[in-house]
Formats: C-alpha cells, sequence, structure tokens
C-alpha cells in the first residue's frame, strides 16, 4: 500500500499533469468498488505515466529489422522487452519453446495461357517506387518471402477455378452451377473468412492447390490512394499468413493440449502424418494482385455473379479454362524454438487469482502496426505500473504480462504458455489483450457478455487525443460506421447510437486459448484505421508515421486503456462480471437458434424445453448476483462472492469439447468452424443446425443444457 505523505505528494503532481485533459469533479460509481476514490488516485497517478515519445522509441527500436518467429531478430525482440519488464521492477523470465514451424525453401508460380505463352512468373518481390518518399525498409535481405505458415509443400500443374472469397456458400455455388475444383487449383481473395478456411474447403472440394491474392476492391486502389502516397495496399504487397486449421486447434500442430517445452519428449508429439486436423495437405500460397492479375484475365469459363466482380480492370469469370499454373512449394519444416517474455507482480491478500494481460511480439516482416503498435503500448503499460511499484502499490491479485511469441503461426506461444499452466488459469480473473493496437484513430473492442461494461467503464476514465473521453469519441465514430461493432459501410449508422457496441470473440488473437480453452473471461482492445498493408514488408516503422499515428498519442491511449483494465480487474473488490448481460445474451442466442430450426424441415422436431428453461435460469441467476455485486454493504462473503463469480464462467466449458474439435470446450463462444476469425456463439447448437444435423443438434442442445444449468447453480448458490 501507498503511505499517506507520499500518495500525497504524488497525487499533487498528478492532479496538475492530467487535469486539462480528464476533469472529474466527482468520484464515479464503478461496477466492482464499493468506493472507487483510492482507485481513482492510482489511475490518474498511472495515466501520468504512458509517453508518447517513449511508445515511439520502442516501436522504432521493435521493428528495425524483419523478425519472424525463431529468427535471430525475434531473440532480440525478446530480450529488449524482457530488460523494460525488469527496469519497472517485475519478475522477469525468457521462457522457450519448441514447435513445429515452416520457413519456405522454394517458391514458384508460373501461368501460361491457352497458346502455352508464360503470362506470369513469380512471385515479384515485394516493391514500390521512388514516388512520394518511396520505402525505407523493402530492400531488407532478411524479409522472407510471402508464404504461407503452416503449408504443405508441393509440385501441381492444373487449370484454374475462381473461387470468389472461398466461403463454403462460394464453393456451393460453383458446385450448383457444374464447375468442378477436383484437381484444379482454386485461387480465391482475401476476406470474409481466415485464409486457413479456405485450404480446408478447397481440400474438402478435391482442389490440387490453393493462390490466395488480395483484390484491390478489398484493399488495394479501390479503397483510396496505394502506399506510398496513401495507407492502402500497392499491388505488389502480399499478404502472409497461416493456413493452420485454427477451428480445430490452436498452439504447436504436434502438442495440441500439452506444453511444447524443451524438455517434452518426441513419444509425446504428433508425427507429421498425424497432423492432418490441423495442417493442410494441398499447397497453397498467398498472392499480390500484381501476380494474381495475369491469371484471372486469361480465365475463361462463364462470366462470374456479379458480387464475384473484383476491382482488377477486366470481367471476371470462373474457369476452368485459359489459364494453367504451376505451383513448386517446398517447405522447410522443423522443430524451432521461440521465445516468451513473462513478466509478474505477485499479488497481496488475493495473489492466486491472477489477471494475464499479453500481446504477441513475432512479426510476419516488421510488424510496426501487427503487432508492435500494441507491444510498444503494452510496454508503456508497464512503465506505467513499474512508476506505481516504486511509490509503494501493490496490486491485490497477481498481475501476469505475456509478450508472445509466434502468434502469426497459429497463436503459439501463448498457446503453449497456456496449457502449461492450465491449473494455475483455473484462478485467473481475466485475460486482456492487444494485438494491432493501433492502425488509426478508431477505438474498437471485443469481449466476453460479462465483461463488455467492465471495457465502457475503462473507456469512461481515459482521454482521448481527440478531446473527452476514449468512450465519446468511440461512441461518435459507431454513430459514423467505424470502428469494430459499427454497422457496416454499406450500412452505416445515420443517428447517434445511445450505447457502444462491443464484439463477441472469435479467434484471430492470443485470447483463443484463455477464453475457448480453458475458460478465462476475456477482452480484446485496438485502436483501428484505413490499414491496407496487413502482413506485408510495408506494415513498417516508415508506413505507421505517414498514416497510423504520426505522434504516439494514440499509443499512449492504448496504454492507458491496456492499464486501466489491468488495475481495475487487480484491485476490484467485486470481480466486475455483469452476468445479468451474460444471461440475456444467452437467453437471445437459444431463442434465435430455435427460429433458426423451425424453418429446416429436418429440424422442426428439435426438443428447445431444456435448454430454454436452462438459459432462463441462467439469465434469473445472473440478475440475482448482479443486485449481490452492486449491494453497498453485503453480508456475504466477498472471496466466495468472488470465486462464484469465477468459477460460473469456467461451469460453462464442456469436458468432450466441440464435436470434431474437441480442443475448443466453451459452450457459449467459438471461432466458427467455417469461419475461423467469426465468433459463432452456442456453437455445438448453431453448427449442427447451419448441418441440417438434428441427431448431431438435439445432442448439442442437451450439452448447452448441462453447461448453463452447471453455472447457475454456481451463481445461485452465491446469493442464498
Amino acid at each position: 500500500m501507498i503511505s499517506g505523505r507520499r500518495l500525497s505528494v504524488l497525487f499533487t503532481f498528478v492532479f496538475s499533469a492530467v487535469a486539462a485533459q480528464a476533469q472529474q469533479s466527482t468520484t464515479p460509481t464503478v461496477f466492482g468498488y464499493h468506493d472507487f476514490s483510492r482507485q481513482a488516485k492510482v489511475d490518474k497517478a498511472f495515466m501520468a505515466v504512458p509517453d508518447p515519445k517513449l511508445a515511439g522509441e520502442h516501436l522504432k527500436e521493435l521493428t528495425k529489422a524483419p523478425h519472424i518467429a525463431s529468427s535471430p531478430e525475434d531473440h532480440a525482440t525478446a530480450e529488449y522487452v524482457a530488460a523494460k519488464f525488469r527496469a519497472a521492477g517485475l519478475e522477469t523470465e525468457i521462457v522457450p519453446y519448441r514447435i513445429w514451424m515452416n520457413l519456405p525453401k522454394k517458391i514458384e508460380i508460373d501461368a501460361t495461357d491457352a497458346s502455352g505463352k508464360t503470362i506470369m512468373t513469380g512471385p515479384q518481390k515485394e516493391h514500390v517506387g521512388p514516388e512520394f518518399g518511396g520505402d525505407p525498409f523493402q530492400d531488407d535481405p532478411r524479409v522472407t518471402p510471402g508464404f504461407n505458415g503452416e503449408a504443405a509443400s508441393g509440385d501441381v500443374t492444373a487449370e484454374v477455378v475462381y473461387a470468389n472469397y472461398g466461403t463454403p456458400a462460394d464453393f456451393k455455388k460453383l458446385a450448383d452451377m457444374g464447375i468442378s475444383v477436383k484437381g484444379k487449383i482454386v485461387i480465391t481473395r482475401y476476406g470474409e473468412n481466415f485464409r486457413g478456411v479456405k485450404v480446408f474447403i478447397a481440400q474438402q472440394y478435391g482442389a490440387a492447390g490453393v493462390l490466395i491474392y488480395s483484390d484491390p476492391a478489398d484493399d488495394g486502389y479501390m479503397k483510396g490512394d496505394i502506399y506510398p502516397r496513401g495507407p492502402w495496399r500497392p499491388e505488389s504487397a502480399v499478404q502472409r499468413g497461416s493456413v493452420q486449421f485454427l477451428a480445430h486447434y490452436s498452439g504447436d500442430p504436434e502438442t495440441p493440449g500439452i506444453a511444447s517445452t524443451l524438455d517434452l519428449p518426441d513419444s509425446k508429439r504428433l508425427r507429421p502424418d498425424q497432423l492432418g486436423d490441423n495442417l493442410a495437405a494441398i499447397p497453397s500460397t498467398p498472392l499480390s494482385y500484381h501476380d494474381a492479375e495475369p491469371i484471372l484475365h486469361a480465365l475463361l469459363g462463364p462470366a462470374t455473379p456479379r458480387e464475384w466482380q473484383g476491382g482488377l480492370p477486366f470481367a471476371y469469370h470462373l474457369g476452368p479454362g485459359g489459364v494453367k499454373v504451376h505451383m513448386h512449394l517446398e517447405m522447410d519444416y522443423q522443430l524451432r524454438t521461440i521465445w516468451d517474455v513473462i513478466g509478474k507482480i505477485p499479488g497481496t491478500d488475493a495473489a492466486g487469482e491472477w489477471v494475464v494481460a499479453g500481446n504477441h511480439r513475432d512479426a510476419w516482416v516488421y510488424g510496426a502496426v501487427d503487432p508492435n503498435s500494441g507491444t510498444a503500448a503494452m510496454l508503456e503499460t508497464v512503465h506505467g505500473l513499474g512508476e506505481l511499484l516504486k511509490q509503494g502499490w501493490k496490486p491485490r491479485r497477481t498481475v501476469i504480462i505475456g509478450s508472445w511469441d509466434a502468434e502469426e503461426e497459429g497463436l503459439i506461444g501463448s498457446t503453449e504458455w497456456a496449457e502449461q499452466h492450465e491449473a494455475d488459469l483455473k484462478h485467473a480473473v481475466a485475460y486482456i489483450n492487444t494485438d494491432v493496437g493501433v492502425s488509426g484513430p478508431h477505438f474498437g473492442a471485443s469481449a466476453v457478455p460479462s465483461l463488455k461494461e467492465f471495457v465502457r467503464d475503462v473507456t469512461r476514465e481515459v482521454p482521448s487525443p481527440a478531446g473527452g473521453t476514449v468512450y465519446e469519441q468511440w461512441l461518435k465514430d459507431q454513430s459514423s460506421g467505424f470502428g469494430r461493432g459499427a454497422a457496416r459501410s454499406g450500412d452505416r449508422r445515420r443517428a447517434p447510437v445511445e450505447e457502444v457496441n462491443i464484439s463477441d470473440l472469435g479467434s484471430g488473437s492470443d485470447y483463443t486459448p484463455f477464453l475457448q480453452h480453458l475458460g478465462v473471461p476475456s477482452t480484446d482492445v485496438g485502436s483501428n484505421g484505413d490499414y491496407g498493408v496487413y502482413h506485408s514488408v510495408f506494415d513498417n516503422y516508415n508506413w505507421f508515421i505517414k498514416f497510423a499515428d504520426p505522434t504516439f498519442v494514440y499509443e499512449q491511449q492504448m496504454a492507458r486503456v491496456f492499464g486501466l483494465e489491468i488495475l481495475h480487474m487487480a484491485d476490484a473488490d467485486v470481480l466486475p462480471y455483469d452476468y445479468e448481460l451474460y444471461g440475456k445474451n444467452v437467453v437471445g442466442y437459444v431463442d434465435a437458434a430455435k427460429s433458426k430450426a423451425q424453418l429446416s424441415d429436418t429440424l422442426k422436431g428439435l426438443d428447445f424445453t431444456a435448454a430454454t428453461a436452462a438459459a432462463k435460469r441462467f439469465a434469473a441467476a445472473g440478475v440475482a448476483i448482479h443486485q449481490r455485486q452492486t449491494e453497498p454493504s453485503c453480508s456475504c462473503s466477498i472471496t466466495a462472492l468472488n470465486l462464484a463469480l469465477r468459477d460460473a464462467e469456467a461451469a460453462l466449458l464442456t469436458a468432450g469439447g466441440l464435436p470434431r474439435r474437441p480442443w475448443y470446450k466453451h459452450t457459449i463462444y467459438a471461432p466458427g468452424e467455417y469461419t475461423g476469425y467469426a465468433a459463432v456463439v452456442i456453437p455445438g447448437v448453431n453448427e449442427a443446425v447451419e448441418a441440417n444435423d438434428a441427431p448431431r443438434a438435439q445432442a448439442q442442445l442437451t450439452v448447452l443444457a448441462d453447461a448453463l444449468d452447471r453455472s447457475a447453480a454456481v451463481l445461485e448458490a452465491a446469493t442464498k
């Protein structure tokens, strides 16, 4: 605890430093605190510390070299982060893991037209000209060519079929039109689903290989000026990325459910020939739209449906015919070492309860936005926590800060650490994530329902560089159609919204193992903008200071938001979980699934009685526990109440996991099996309904009802 005299000196300085940014005449009432006045002072002390200039220095250092996972440059960033953690007073260690990971040995793509003439040899190197300042980082010899992580090797020559975004509906549309992709090379554009899902579906349909390209309609010149004149993707830029089947499990492909530590014996690892549930059997590679254009232009066959037309200057055709492609990919798979950096601040009276916060550090190339804008913000959060430690502050709950490695390859560093600490994480009260910390000024967030109001409370306290608070700017953005949770650009809201919408958690970042495998309530925050250089060589410091955050004030904003989330979860009297909102959402999910099922003759007989009753019971328990949490003088044991609040989330896990993907154990949220990124709610039920599988749907309704009843019983016991 901070002594009274030192606290007085500290806060005299703090109030003068931040009063101009965040005026507050009275102490607010904040959910989770019986009296927020002390926490408000700690918050102000913390918010005075994160420094835009220092955040810029962190970003410049972290992105001075390409640092793909397992590289020497990646290890250097681990050492840099560890040094900053130690300087702030955190107990720090660098934790290595050995993972099954590929790097490219050879990537050759050649295309010939109907006459046998070569129309494309590639892939072309990523390069922009000197106009508008050019790019100072593109020619570094350490840049890895564009490739897919977790891709298969292969030497394939075949005709080409265009499959739009490569969704299940797109492949079904081709089949309905009588166009088979069996034995063909599928070319599909980025968007709508995770790239690994595109390969997974193409493989199911019998394709021989997959090319995934960035269409200018989605993030190129159809959006605006291209880099270096503007922020959008130039014609040579390649979107790298993993094609691991993350909807089945994340982490090291060889060790699902087991931490891939250095001393793990080979007998505990799956053999490469046992990885079919996680890795593709057919080759795939990404292309720029410069390299995709001649392939698409030469395609014959029927014209595409109009909604499949992209932004290249000709009418798209489906194929096959008109062009053949030769793919020759050689991938170097090895057990490679990666390095997580873990910092710890021990708690006082609730040390066994962990607040875990993290961001990944590895990048496909330089990763100025993805992920090191988040790393820079996290380091300034740690800077702020370190200053509080110097003044005598200690958290009630233990704080763990993780700098994860190999996220890009499949959320590997976070998954291995979470699997290693599964027993400890049963008592973790939250996982707080940031990934793309800053790509522009528009704040956004995703969270489990129980933590959505928690995120809103934090953002009401943090000043925005645009004026007012982060929450107020977020509300304006969503009214205008910007940011996560806002209306899509084609359906922007015209009237102001009354409350910011916070998205549900799907997958694609490091919260996945914590929430969907282990049941730790999670949030994910970031600040977004016109970001067209994702996973390319041009996601570098030069792009960042031109288009994302030239003065690093949004880095400071993110450090403050991230830090207040940590502080509030670490020191709240009562855990700030809103099960009242959670219950309302779950009732809505069950009702929506029932309505959808009734549209199918096959599913009309499904019995939703038990699931509906369990959802209503869970919702009623949520109302009751919320009242108990907000009682000014609760006669109950706060320790017992907090334990019940945490155990209620864990009770929503099912030991058997989801059908066909048992690693995912959460009955309410999972990434969609055929979306990868987007969340599917009550996934066991909804995916069975989508598949028109009545027996599976009925079985999953039982699993869901059991989980909701378990969770409701935990909450009810705490309100008696």
